[in-house]
């Protein structure tokens, strides 16, 4: 009797039951940079993910990295379970780390190697709290295959100029120099609008009001003494 040997399918988890982030700090980073950039990037063919896996060799699923935020351009926009190079063919053309004294060394060591290595084009380091970065923001850009330290502050391919603000990394688009805000900058805004619609219904409600109180006191008028002289 013929034994038929059916080829295991490889598995590629989403997710290994490791905490998003070490710190509320770090998390918050973390989401606010993710939700900034998908907002900047909306309608472009292009994604942005945050802590999910990073296949980068095909069959073999134990070698994976889950940067805390990647931009990948030229793919359809959207989320994914989990990321895999060859099936989508574009390498991550930005990745941000949330770095702290814990991580350094793997930030700086293994990540910034591979990072490299895959041909990411930018990789940047954030440390929220200042534990191991003295300006908390230090960033990376491949020049002939290897990376060199990014001095003009900017973003290349996300035509964004960056600038450290607290705990949050903020974001400046260069053609006008309009800050990206972030989610909580944006209810404020919504909230300054509504209420800038709110005073301007009341001052036009009030106009209307005076006007129909003259048009009121002028009918009167006439009624009393007749049509006013010309």
């Amino acid at each position: 009797m013929l034994q038929t040997i059916k080829e295991t399918e490889i598995i590629y988890p989403s997710s290994d039951g490791e905490p998003l982030a070490e710190s509320y700090s770090h998390l918050y980073a973390i989401l606010t940079t993710l939700e900034v950039l998908k907002q900047y990037l909306a309608g472009r063919q292009a994604t942005v993910l945050a802590d999910q896996f990073m296949y980068y060799a095909q069959g073999m699923p134990r070698l994976r990295v889950a940067p805390d935020v990647m931009v990948i351009f030229d793919v359809a926009p959207g989320g994914r379970d989990n990321y895999k190079i060859w099936e989508e063919k574009q390498v991550p053309k930005v990745i941000f780390e949330m770095t702290s004294e814990g991580t350094k060394n793997k930030d700086i060591e293994f990540k910034k190697t591979l990072y490299e290595q895959l041909g990411v084009f930018e990789y940047w380091l954030f440390d929220p709290r200042g534990e191991w970065i003295n300006q908390q923001l230090k960033g990376y850009r491949l020049q002939d295959d290897s990376y060199k330290l990014i001095t003009d502050g900017r973003s290349e391919p996300l035509q964004l100029r960056l600038v450290v603000e607290g705990e949050l990394i903020g974001f400046y688009r260069e053609d006008n120099g309009d800050k990206l805000l972030i989610p909580d900058e944006l209810a404020e805004a919504v909230r300054q609008k509504d209420a800038q619609l709110q005073r301007e219904q009341q001052e036009k409600e009030i106009a209307q009001q005076r006007l129909a109180e003259m048009e009121a006191k002028l009918q009167q008028y006439q009624e009393r003494f007749g049509e006013l002289p010309e």
